[in-house]
């Protein structure tokens, strides 16, 4: 442990402890010799001013009770861990959005960088960020700017305006909406909104949305409930309330996995004795699900209800269909 991190742990202990902490205690957390404590205590102390008070009697240190509540570290103090964390973080975000994110964390990433360096007493190599793997599936481009314009209403509170195509019509529409989340979801991000000209909540792919200006205007906020009644009760990305509970059993081999996934948060799963898994969750729009189910091929089973079932085996009929000739 170097100086730096030492300091920052003998801080957050004597800030943390209600009673004095034995010297012994202090030795054993910071890894350090008897003379090394006493030198960080002092810089503790003089250099940075904390109201460290010491009981000579039993070696023991603690912080003034009023002065210590209110003091703090002057700057930003964190571990090596946690600015490895924060790096990762970064790295991860710049891969699951390439263009979007990156350049404006670009600086915080370099500081990061230079603090990590300057703790080692410049000794420690650059962080090997290869060693993260990142796989995105299904990404979509998003314009930066479209994006910024769209995080910034949402944060700001202001009212945003925008050209829509939503690829189930592709039709392009004017909107004007109050933004209430910003939400991303299987490698993609999605604007919740209040959408005036439908007065509902509505939910739009960023990635579809061109033209946006954030407006003057502040926003309608919607209560929290709302939000979450009609934007997160049903599976998927798909809004609303929920129309039905879908039950869908898998095999003994895919329930190996599934039991492990998350699926939706009211979920119920349930193993049944010849090993085989069945799934509950509430769903408003079925064609997300059945894609989802549909992956799991012969090892999955729509149970109900009879009208998802039926859906099902239409999807299945189609595709089967499709294979009927020889290629065109």
């Amino acid at each position: 442990m170097d100086r730096y991190e030492r300091i920052l742990t003998l801080h957050r202990i004597l800030k943390s402890a209600r009673r004095p902490v034995p010297l012994a205690r202090l030795l054993d957390e910071l890894e350090c010799s008897r003379a090394t404590a006493y030198r960080d205590i002092a810089f503790l102390r003089d250099a940075l001013g904390a109201p460290i008070e010491s009981d000579g009697e039993n070696a023991a240190y603690s912080y003034a009770v009023e002065e210590g509540e209110r003091f703090e570290l002057p700057g930003l103090w964190l571990t090596s861990e946690e600015l490895q964390a924060l790096l990762a973080l970064n790295e991860l975000i710049g891969r699951t959005g390439p263009g979007v994110l990156s350049s404006a964390l670009a600086p915080f990433r370099s500081r990061i960088d230079k603090l990590l360096t300057n703790q080692a007493d410049g000794t420690m190599r650059k962080a090997p960020l290869e060693r993260i793997r990142v796989i995105g599936y299904g990404t979509r481009k998003v314009d930066e700017a479209t994006f910024r314009h769209v995080a910034s209403a949402v944060l700001e509170r202001k009212r945003l305006r925008f050209s829509y195509r939503a690829r189930s019509t592709d039709q392009a529409t004017a909107r004007s909406v109050s933004p209430q989340r910003l939400t991303h979801y299987r490698d993609n991000w999605y604007l919740d909104a209040w959408d005036e000209s439908r007065d509902g909540l509505r939910s739009f792919a960023v990635d579809r949305i061109k033209d946006a200006q954030v407006l003057d205007a502040p926003a309608i906020d919607r209560d929290e409930e709302e939000l979450n009644k009609h934007l997160a009760s049903s599976y998927g990305i798909f809004s609303g309330a929920p129309k039905n509970w879908a039950t869908v059993r898998f095999s003994a081999h895919a329930a190996r996995w599934v039991a492990d996934e998350h699926w939706h948060s009211q979920q119920q799963g349930t193993w049944l004795k010849d090993g085989r898994y069945e799934l509950k969750l509430p769903y408003s729009n079925s064609k997300e699900l059945l894609m989802d189910v549909l992956k799991y091929g012969p090892d999955a089973e729509v149970i109900a209800p009879l009208s998802l079932r039926e859906e099902m085996k239409i999807l299945l009929q189609l595709t089967i269909g499709g294979y009927a000739g020889t290629p065109a």
